[in-house]
């Protein structure tokens, strides 16, 4: 059996898909390696990439801002992404690049083994729960799969270009906390 710090050297060394070509850093994820609550992205951005840590760019300070006001914090957390290197300008990430490395991902669910899975934006939501999933549409409903309980709801990068969409993450979130408590 695996540990994180096993996984994580595979990546560090991965070459299964383009993007190691261009990364500066690999973004395997981080926090609560007991976490009861797992947040997926879709893979690293700018900041990302140069820090080799998830989410600390503008979506990560207002992801971190919504956690404080459901009384979390990355402690409480585990972080981890689609992908682990950063696209190119940011673009979503390829199908082949995704399955290039959704491997990784899964190792670190088994790993964490969290109770709640939170799904941030359309491309972790397609990998985790449908091909089929649609935000807009689909977003803030529990899904049960397997033993977690996932909850898909809009990416902070995303809140962050439309303010219609606070409302609604809000909403999610505060279902999370109360899942979360429920959990517990």
């Amino acid at each position: 059996m695996y540990d994180l710090n096993e996984v994580k050297n595979y990546c560090l060394v991965c070459k299964k898909c383009r993007l190691h070509e261009t990364r500066t850093n690999i973004v395997f994820g981080e926090g609560n390696k007991d976490a009861d609550i797992m947040f997926i992205g879709e893979g690293p951005g700018y900041n990302e990439d140069k820090q080799g840590k998830p989410f600390v760019g503008a979506a990560g300070h207002l992801l971190d801002k919504i956690l404080a006001a459901i009384n979390l914090n990355r402690n409480d957390i585990y972080i981890a992404n689609i992908v682990k290197c950063r696209p190119p300008s940011n673009r979503n990430p390829l199908p082949e690049e995704m399955s290039s490395c959704i491997e990784y991902l899964r190792w670190q669910v088994k790993l964490i083994n969290p109770k709640i899975i939170v799904c941030l934006g359309a491309v972790s939501a397609r990998n985790i729960i449908s091909p089929d999933f649609r935000i807009t549409k689909d977003r803030g409903q529990w899904i049960n799969k397997g033993k977690f309980y996932i909850m898909p709801t809009y990416h902070p990068a995303a809140v962050l270009r439309d303010d219609n969409k606070k409302r609604p993450v809000w909403e999610d979130f505060k279902k999370i906390r109360e899942k979360y408590d429920e959990l517990k």
